[in-house]
This record gives C-alpha cells, sequence and structure tokens, in this order.
C-alpha cells in the first residue's frame, strides 16, 4: 500500500503523515527532509545556491539517507544526523532555489522512488509531487489544503515567536514558487482525494486520512 500525501506547508502534512503510517503499520518518508538535507549539504560546502549549475554538477555528491519508522524518522548526510541543522531558517530560505534544479529533483526522486519499492508492509510518502511526479501509481493520493492565515498561524506556532505576518508572507513566496518551477511543480495529482484542513484539528485530519486508507485496503 503506498499513500502519498501532497500540499504546501502549514497544511499538517508531516503530522498527519506520520501519525497515519503509525497507525497503520506503514513506513514513512518525510520527502522535505531529503530536499533539506540536499540544501543543507549544499550550504554547508559552500556551493553558490544563485548558480543552478554549481548545484546540478554537486547534485550525486552527498549520500543521503532517511530512516522511515514513523516514531522517530532519521535523516543522515554522509553519516552526520542533520534532523536539526535542516529545520534552520538558512535551510529553509534556501531550499525552494535547490530544489527547481532538476538533477537535484531526478536525484532525490529517484531516492524516494526506491525507498518507497522497498517498503515490505507499505508506505505512506509525503511531499510536494509525489503523487504527480515522484509516485505516480501510488495506491492512494491525497492533496491537503489550508488558508494561507490558518497555515501561517501553525507554522508560527512551530516556529516558536514567530511573527504570523512574516510566516504567512514567506509561505506564500514559496508556494509561488514551487508551484512555478517547471520541474516537478507543487500541483494537485487529478485523482487525489483534496482534504481542507483549515477548519479541522489534527486529529480530525489524521481520522479523515486513515478512514480514506482503509476504504482503499478495503477495496471500496
Amino acid at each position: 500500500m503506498i499513500v502519498a500525501i501532497d500540499g504546501p506547508s502549514g497544511t499538517g502534512k508531516s503530522s498527519t503523515s506520520k501519525a497515519v503510517a503509525a497507525q497503520l503499520g506503514l513506513s514513512y518518508l518525510d520527502t522535505g527532509a531529503q530536499y533539506r538535507a540536499i540544501t543543507w549539504w549544499m550550504v554547508h560546502n559552500g556551493i553558490d545556491i544563485d548558480d543552478p549549475a554549481s548545484i546540478a554538477a554537486a547534485a550525486g555528491k552527498p549520500e543521503i539517507v532517511s530512516g522511515t519508522d514513523p516514531e522517530g524518522p532519521t535523516i543522515t548526510v554522509d553519516g552526520v544526523d542533520v534532523a536539526g541543522p535542516i529545520r534552520t531558517q538558512e535551510v529553509t530560505s534556501k531550499v525552494s532555489a535547490v530544489s527547481a534544479v532538476p538533477e537535484v529533483r531526478a536525484r532525490i526522486t529517484e531516492l524516494q522512488r526506491s525507498i518507497a519499492a522497498s517498503a515490505a508492509q507499505g508506505i505512506v510518502v509525503e511531499g510536494r509531487d509525489i503523487g504527480t511526479t515522484v509516485l505516480p501509481d501510488a495506491d492512494l493520493k491525497i492533496f491537503l489544503t489550508a488558508s494561507a492565515e490558518a497555515r501561517a498561524a501553525r507554522r508560527s506556532g512551530e516556529l516558536k515567536g514567530a511573527d504570523v505576518h512574516s510566516t504567512r508572507e514567506a509561505l506564500i513566496k514559496r508556494d509561488a514558487a514551487d508551484s512555478s518551477r517547471k520541474a516537478s511543480p507543487l500541483a494537485k495529482a487529478d485523482d487525489a482525494v483534496e482534504v481542507d484542513t483549515t477548519a479541522l484539528t489534527l486529529a480530525q485530519v489524521i481520522e479523515c486520512v486513515v478512514t480514506l486508507v482503509e476504504e482503499k485496503r478495503a477495496g471500496k
């Protein structure tokens, strides 16, 4: 069972995906963490983020390993635990630029497909282009949405003390960049089930997705 969960930042993708995977005994993959990891590596190694050719030339160098246990997902780059460093504002502000480079997307997409293919019990894969590009044959595709205001409030809550207005502006800017890039843009697959999380609690979103997965498993 392969479940693809896509959507922009702040819709509850990670929390929902982890909880659904844990509840249903599936593996879990946070694809955004992989793009953050390769971005962290580029910054850490002095690659010019404003030069797509430099990014492309280095795309194959870092070794990125994702742990798929939903109770404790891990991510390492060249053997270094980067779960904390990849969440810094510096990485967040540069991940769209790095992710837009086709060579980076090709490298990470290949990695994601191999992880999904080797998940014996099935897997929940969350990201922005899973249902459209990475795993177009996923058994179930879900696209989470929410108003910009709701997403900014959630994200600023996560980023302790962040200003909601500036967080909202940053989210909208990132959405625009990710939706308009040529390589695998953020988009809803034609056969995806859209779930608007604006007025829902996290528990309600999880329950909704678990129900969708169980219905799919039962062949409904």
